[in-house]
């Protein structure tokens, strides 16, 4: 029988040169990675699985979203579980249950088994997402947290960076399947590590009532409303009703967040201006982003004859720039504050999507793609580190943890609703991506979609944005790789606070 009892907390002395202390940095990195990894590769593999499992533009969608809906629903619920019952619990359960639900991904034997399988493989990953840096910001000594932070995330960058080639690599090699079965063999040896090596530690508040309602709710608006996208060149009478259901179910969900005593977001929070003009401006650049990364994998294999390794290995510049330089970047934005790179970054990406516009079929790598992808590198290297600043830099100290929480949820959920709606709105059929003529058609149509997203943004940044006051929180996580999601931030010195 499994104890769920309250774990204490206990005081945080590790050091970063410690044998402990490698295997704490171990385990976070290769437990994030699995998600990390997962959340770049897929992508890639989506015009096979749907060539094996016989499945339209509908399933493709699902495929990438049914994993965001659980994963950003679910994700300030994931923190506080950790706390409650012991972070390094919650992290290893998440970890297994991450690897059961790729094996089930990979062994789907049709499209549903596979959307059903994803769907779980969000809940796992926001289980263990927020519980690896939780880790690190409770196990070590307050000298070398920072440290052990920017190894971590250095470390995360780099599995980012590798993503895309091993994605290409396996779904051209022993098959898309293998995207998801080679979590498994990561999780055997994760999984273990932390629990002979990693110490226990929970919460300092690890009491009060679980938001479960508002985590259901939020999650089922989500699902609903991107149901209703998905589907809704059906014109079916049901698409209507779930489209309405899934306003009643947001409604809900603010009514619900604004009167129970725990809220996992509190809506007080959004009474700081720059706090709800940043998310504002990330709901536009994360939105572009997700559309962006989820056609042009399509588009370089079914118009360029690229294949998935070829596609995966060309965006992998715009990673690299921002492993490269996102900690520069953020130097940079201390000394003269986010609104200039807020402004001026979405504007570089606008442009490198207008660039994309000239990727068609037989493009040539380096005179047609590779511009494109650099210019989209330089612009979130420039916008990346800024907007998490700004984020933390919004609200009390106390609350930065729950801050970048929200912030991150809700990047992950401008995301999949591109996802689900930019096909609709750029007149893609169920069948488009197995034509080339018409997939390009309507990318040509989508990709302008994406740039006036990221310019409206940039607009809101430049008419928003203030400079932060002197002394406010900075983030850890300076280096970053990941091109679907704000960095996620604990914010604070001490040990972790509870991500509601």
């Amino acid at each position: 029988m499994v104890d769920h009892s309250p774990v204490p907390a206990v005081p945080a002395r590790v050091r970063v040169s410690s044998r402990t202390g490698r295997w704490i940095l171990v385990t976070t990195v290769l437990g994030s990675s699995m998600a990390l990894l997962d959340s770049t590769v897929v992508n890639v593999a989506l015009p096979r699985i749907g060539r094996d499992l016989h499945a339209d533009l509908a399933v493709l969608q699902w495929t990438v979203n049914a994993y965001l809906v659980t994963l950003a629903g679910l994700i300030l619920l994931g923190g506080s579980l950790g706390d409650r019952y012991g972070r390094r619990r919650i992290f290893v359960l998440g970890v297994c249950w991450f690897a059961a639900a790729s094996a089930l991904c990979g062994l789907a034997p049709n499209a549903t088994v596979l959307v059903v399988a994803r769907a779980l493989q969000g809940i796992g990953g926001a289980l263990l997402t927020p519980g690896s840096l939780a880790l690190i910001q409770a196990s070590f000594h307050p000298d070398d947290r920072g440290r052990a932070v920017g190894l971590w995330s250095g470390f995360g960058g780099i599995g980012a960076a590798i993503g895309p080639f091993l994605g290409g690599w396996l779904v051209d090699g022993p098959g898309w399947r293998w995207v998801f079965l080679i979590n498994v063999p990561a999780a055997l040896v994760c999984a273990p590590v932390a629990l002979r090596h990693v110490p226990e530690s929970s919460g300092e508040r690890g009491h009060g009532r679980f938001d479960v309602l508002g985590a259901a709710l939020g999650a089922a608006a989500l699902a609903l409303v991107t149901y209703a996208l998905i589907q809704a060149h059906s014109g079916a009478v049901v698409v209507a009703s779930t489209a309405a259901a899934g306003v009643v179910a947001a409604v809900a969900f603010v009514l619900v967040e604004g009167r129970v005593s725990d809220p996992m977001m509190p809506l007080e929070v959004f009474s700081s201006r720059q706090f709800s003009a940043v998310n504002a401006v990330t709901l536009g650049v994360y939105a572009a982003f997700g559309g962006f990364f989820f056609l042009v994998a399509l588009q370089l294999q079914v118009v360029s004859g690229y294949s998935p390794l070829r596609a995966g290995i060309a965006l992998l510049p715009t990673t690299v720039l921002m492993l490269l330089f996102s900690a520069r970047s953020g130097a940079l934005s201390d000394r003269i504050g986010p609104r200039l790179p807020l402004t001026v970054g979405p504007v570089l990406c606008a442009a490198a999507m207008l660039l994309m516009l000239r990727v068609g079929p037989h493009a040539h790598y380096l005179t047609e793609v590779l511009p494109a992808v650099v210019v989209m590198g330089a612009g979130m290297v420039t916008l990346v580190a800024p907007l998490t600043a700004s984020v933390l830099a919004s609200v009390d100290s106390s609350r930065a943890g729950l801050a970048s929480g929200i912030n991150n949820a809700a990047a992950r959920a401008a995301g999949l609703l591109a996802v689900a709606a930019l096909p609709l709105v750029s007149g893609m059929g169920p069948q488009s991506y197995r034509s080339a003529e018409a997939f390009d058609a309507a990318f040509r149509r989508a990709m302008p979609v994406c740039a006036a997203l990221l310019v409206a943004a940039a607009g809101l940044a430049f008419a928003t944005v203030r400079r932060p006051t002197p002394g406010c929180r900075r983030p850890q996580c300076r280096t970053h790789g990941f091109v679907t999601a704000p960095p996620l931030e604990d914010g604070r010195d001490g040990p972790a606070p509870r991500a509601r």
